[in-house]
């Protein structure tokens, strides 16, 4: 990880002097843990510290608990989400949180992990479906992916030929408008996409959406990815052009400076 420098000027003027590298303070991403077991619980909260290098981990024990955790956390940038949980089921709960707060990812961590159980998971909106029998790296390289806009499935349950949501090919959609929405972006995605087209920098956008620049960052990352360019001003021109319903490659409005 890259850190800040900072070199020091001695008050008599004599010279300079290095100081210790410090690393660049960054928001947190913060992201919420839903188990009953405690062991599990502490066990995935070290495993977190290695997504990212500043991660903050909050617990709940329970659905109930979990949702008033995402009601009065403004932060919350994923939720880790146990289906076997004490006091209500787990894909209730995961469809309450994708009802009332639906910028929040959800991905499933269960020991469930049947074809029919993966498919309501993501028929109701989970960003990803991990089994407890998959290791660390398996578990991190997901959680990477989601906070990047993706959505993880399990190999081997790709294998069984469960569905996945589908997304419109933006070769085929010339002659009609298209929304973002349409195109699978989440609305926390849609509200970093706003803001790009007013030109503001990540950090702007960070301090106007109160994220955290890592979490910025991974949505700008998925946006691109969803429209298929390679930078902001390609990415600006491809809305207006979808939005107009010209072909994405057709040429558009440049961006306003920050």
């Amino acid at each position: 990880m890259l850190a800040i420098t900072e070199t020091d000027i001695s008050p008599s003027g004599a010279g300079l002097r290095p100081a210790h590298d410090r690393p660049l303070r960054r928001p947190a991403t913060c992201i919420l843990v839903v188990d009953a077991h405690f062991l599990i619980r502490e066990a995935l909260r070290d495993a977190l510290k290695k997504v990212t290098g500043n991660v903050r981990v909050i617990e709940a024990t329970g659905g109930h608990e979990a949702v008033r955790l995402v009601s009065e956390q403004s932060q919350i940038d994923l939720v880790l989400l146990e289906l076997n949980l004490p006091d209500r089921d787990g894909l209730s709960v995961l469809g309450e949180l994708r009802q009332s707060h639906p910028a929040i990812p959800v991905v499933v961590l269960s020991a469930r992990h049947d074809r029919d159980t993966v498919s309501r998971t993501l028929a109701l909106g989970a960003s990803g479906f991990i089994p407890k029998s998959e290791g660390r790296d398996v578990l991190l390289s997901a959680l990477e992916l989601v906070l990047a806009g993706g959505v993880y499935i399990p190999p081997v349950i790709l294998a069984r030929e469960v569905a996945v949501p589908s997304r419109p090919d933006l070769t085929q959609v010339a002659g009609r408008a298209v929304t973002p929405a349409e195109l699978g972006l989440s609305s926390r995605q849609i509200e970093v996409l706003q803001l790009m087209m007013q030109g503001k920098s990540n950090k702007a956008i960070c301090r106007a959406l109160n994220l955290a620049i890592p979490t910025v960052k991974n949505h700008v990352t998925a946006i691109f990815k969803v429209l298929k360019v390679s930078n902001r001003t390609e990415a600006v021109i491809a809305v207006d052009n979808l939005s107009k319903g010209r072909q994405p490659g057709a040429p558009g409005r440049m961006p306003r400076a920050a």
